[in-house]
């Protein structure tokens, strides 16, 4: 006989999980008791977001479900945050909930909430289990659901008296990873749209990719001398130096990349879904029926023909599609091979920084200087707003799983996911940027970093203003400034205060001596950039988006 919180551990354990990320509850003591003699990491957390979030972290750079275990009513719903994201951005997460016993149902006893219908429609499936002789049954089907067609996040409901109660069940089994290969005959088909095509443009997106797939779809790109582009936030998908690279397919695109795009008469979409951000509001590829040629590859069949209407649609996931189309070979020398070194050539001018900007602080500097120390397995992450501009447009990501930004555009990201990146990488550097605002939303996950000892690097990029919504602010409503202010604390002092390393850089060339200091340090660390509010976008000011309205 055992107790459902031992049967759910035992399930996790079955199918590989060996961290979860949590704020423990009354709800599911059941669960904490046997992950006492579980061999399951357990990661406290100070906020059920932020746990969240890190789970999501940890699916986006495994491909394999993150865990996150929360209590009951405001601890779930504290964790929706993490849960959108995991679902518009297709990732694998698995949310456990600690739910009010089951004889009290439907009397609004203490924080109860019907989590089918909360999590309904940001969730792929929402169950709870309510005899504990199926744990093992819906704890795999949790995490096959999870990671099949597109991935997702799944949320189980666990009621308290369910968790203790003592049953007898089989052993759990490990879930079977599904597959979804391309037949013969649709790549003989692309094959034959790419021989007749003159402008042919890739783009990569999604989920469920591996370094081996990256590889292959750079044999591709050269086999083809296909140009390549990435979707918004998925730009660990190709190297930014190759010769191939054109660019990332996401919000401020480079105006001659788009172009490009527009032009072209065959894309080819792989694993992406190609949203509102990534296609410009649906100009780059208009819905539903695109100018070009479109050929949408993708690992779920409900994706294809949803948004748009393909010329030809490939039921397969990235990984497996690669590895299909990687064995073919052009039958002569395509003729685009020159107009893809062009807009490699445009990309690189596009991502050279700019050096000089108003105030003391420039920021284009400071990312040279960066791009310059750090090696090419460096994971970046960050939430939303202005000062991620800085990341995506002028780092130049090398290697896959380097990358962790919500494409949902979710204030609060970048901390917690540095936190899951380091415990997952504690040998590589792991660097979050935040803008003030960001970092706020957050912020107390750095107090998970200093607990675990996981010396992270924080670059606060701090303006005094919620930046972007100034931005549209002075765009749509010249002068009429409200609600977008901020007085912020001292967040060098900040970071000493939760026993990690804090700086504050006021002049450009103070930086690269405080990010030395952070990194010898060994500890957490935030480096507070103050930057001049003027400094919006890396081409504009605010001065010039109010007067050139």
């Amino acid at each position: 006989m055992k107790t459902g919180g031992k049967l759910i551990v035992e399930a996790l354990e079955a199918n590989g999980v060996d961290r979860m990320f949590c704020v423990p509850g009354e709800s599911y003591l059941a669960v904490l008791d046997a992950l006492h003699d579980s061999p399951i990491r357990t990661i406290v957390c100070r906020q059920e977001g932020g746990a969240a979030m890190m789970a999501d972290c940890h699916g986006r750079l495994t491909g394999k479900p993150g865990i996150c275990f929360v209590t009951r009513g405001p601890g779930a719903t504290n964790a929706s945050a993490g849960v959108h994201i995991a679902m518009q951005d297709s990732i694998p997460m698995i949310l456990f909930i600690g739910q009010i016993a089951g004889h009290a149902r439907e009397r609004e006893a203490f924080q109860e909430v019907n989590y089918k219908r909360f999590f309904g429609d940001i969730a792929k499936w929402v169950v709870e289990i309510d005899r504990a002789e199926r744990i093992p049954e819906l704890v795999t089907r949790a995490f096959a659901v999870a990671t099949s067609g597109r991935p997702g996040p799944v949320v189980i409901s666990l009621p308290e008296d369910m968790l203790v109660s003592e049953v007898e069940a089989p052993l759990a089994q490990p879930f079977t990873p599904v597959e979804t290969r391309p037949g013969e005959a649709e790549l003989d088909q692309l094959e034959k749209l790419l021989a007749g095509a003159k402008r042919p443009f890739v783009i990569l997106g999604g989920t469920r990719w591996t370094d081996d797939a990256v590889e292959r779809m750079r044999q591709i790109s050269e086999a083809w001398s296909l140009p390549v582009g990435v979707s918004f936030r998925r730009q660990m998908l190709f190297d930014h130096l190759h010769a191939n690279y054109a660019g990332d397919v996401g919000i401020g695109i480079n105006p001659k990349l788009a172009s490009a795009i527009k032009e072209a008469d065959l894309v080819l979409l792989i694993g992406g879904r190609m949203g509102e951000m990534p296609s410009s509001d649906y100009t780059i590829l208009k819905s539903p029926y695109p100018d070009q040629t479109l050929v949408h590859v993708h690992a779920d069949a409900n994706e294809l023909g949803r948004v748009y209407r393909p010329t030809l649609a490939i039921n397969a996931s990235p990984a497996a599609f690669v590895e299909a189309f990687a064995k073919r070979q052009p039958k002569a020398a395509p003729a685009w091979g020159a107009e893809t070194a062009k807009l490699h050539d445009t990309y690189l001018a596009w991502s050279t920084t700019p050096k000089t900007g108003p105030g003391p602080v420039q920021m284009g500097p400071i990312m040279d200087y960066l791009e310059s120390v750090l090696p090419q397995d460096a994971i970046f992450t960050n939430g939303a707003g202005n000062y991620a501009t800085w990341v995506h447009r002028f780092h130049r990501f090398r290697r896959y799983a380097t990358q962790a930004a919500p494409t949902s555009g979710s204030m609060g990201y970048g901390l917690p996911a540095a936190v899951a990146a380091k415990a997952l990488h504690p040998d590589r550097p792991v660097i979050c940027f935040a803008g003030d605002g960001c970092f706020m939303m957050h912020g107390q996950e750095f107090a998970t970093a200093v607990q675990y000892d996981l010396p992270i690097i924080t670059v606060v990029v701090n303006n005094g203003i919620y930046g972007t919504i100034r931005m549209h602010q002075e765009r749509e409503y010249p002068g009429r400034v409200e609600g977008t202010d901020l007085k912020n604390p001292d967040f060098a002092a900040l970071a000493r205060a939760y026993g990690g390393h804090g700086e504050t850089v006021v002049k450009t060339d103070e930086f690269a001596s405080a990010f030395e200091r952070a990194k010898a340090s060994g500890k957490p660390s935030i480096i507070e950039v103050r930057l001049d509010p003027e400094a919006i976008t890396p081409a504009k000011t605010l001065t010039d988006i109010r007067e050139k309205r």
